[in-house]
């Protein structure tokens, strides 16, 4: 790698915060009990910790519905 390139990583954001900013949970509190009670996957999965890292790309699933991580992490970390 030379002096002026760089490796760029990917936007992130918690799972706790992805479900409070896109109003599927109520609350920060709603999602951290959304979460705990296990009713939250990522990519399939079924995923207990609210602070997970998201990156574009992937989906998160509660109740039957998708929300993919997506161009909105184009904002400021």
């Amino acid at each position: 790698m030379t002096e002026n390139e760089f490796q760029m990583e990917p936007h992130k954001i918690c799972l706790d915060q992805f479900l409070k900013l896109n109003s599927i949970s109520e609350t920060g509190g709603h999602a951290k009990l959304m979460i705990q009670n296990g009713e939250v996957s990522v990519n399939g999965e079924m995923e207990t910790r609210r602070r997970r890292k998201l990156i574009t790309g992937d989906i998160v699933e509660v109740d039957g519905r998708q929300f993919p991580v997506g161009e909105f992490l184009s904002f400021g970390e």
